[in-house]
């Protein structure tokens, strides 16, 4: 039911909720010191605070345009046997993206603000948290469960799948110096997770492929 004012509505919510974000930072830089909080944490905790002022957004979209759940207008749909198979399947896909990787020779890359986060068990516990859970889940959200199912009834299925897959390789570009081979493998991975939103209608399935695939990584 998805059209392009929606989307139109939906970048207008994410600028606001960027500045948003942002004073909230600066005002709880006295807080966030006295927390003794790494500055790669602080960065993480915020942008999930964009996250989430940017659905609430979304939310009151749906209930005010269109009278819907969020959840379900998204493809939200119940973890089941499906999505059980998707989190063991994350483990194969990363795998296969880090043998490609080998195969193009991609340069190593060192991510700062996660190897900041590797010094203690509370900061690790909450990179699995963010990174691993909170981060696809958004991530899904937006990508498979509101940008994908506009521009599959648009432009078909194949064309929709890779265009969602390109702009959520390139929202990670920055994160990897813009190695196109990067670039290229999230793109990938992002086809996969695609295809499978596509296939079973849930975004929950592609969003437990993400967590698994993620995780993968993080260890």
């Amino acid at each position: 039911f998805w059209d392009y004012e929606d989307l139109a509505l939906f970048a207008g919510i994410a600028v606001p909720a960027l500045l948003i974000t942002f004073v909230l930072s600066k005002l709880a830089s006295p807080l966030t010191s006295r927390l003794a909080l790494s500055r790669e944490l602080t960065a993480l905790i915020f942008q999930f605070v964009w996250y989430g002022i940017l659905f609430g957004g979304l939310k009151l979209l749906l209930q005010l345009r269109y009278s819907r759940p969020f959840w379900r207008s998204l493809g939200w749909t119940r973890i089941n046997r499906p999505g059980v198979a998707a989190f063991a399947a994350g483990p194969l896909l990363a795998m296969a993206t880090g043998f490609v990787g080998l195969l193009l020779n991609a340069p190593k890359i060192e991510l700062a603000p996660l190897k900041g986060l590797l010094d203690s068990r509370g900061s690790i516990a909450l990179l699995v948290l963010f990174v691993g859970l909170l981060g696809p889940l958004c991530e899904e959200l937006a990508f498979r469960g509101f940008l994908m199912p506009l521009l599959v009834r648009s432009l078909g299925a194949v064309a929709g799948i890779a265009l969602s897959a390109l702009l959520f390789a390139l929202l990670h570009g920055p994160e990897y110096e813009w190695s196109w081979r990067h670039v290229l493998l999230i793109l990938t991975a992002g086809i996969a997770f695609g295809w499978l939103r596509y296939r079973t209608g849930s975004t929950s399935v592609s969003t437990m492929l993400h967590c698994s695939y993620n995780l993968t990584f993080l260890f």
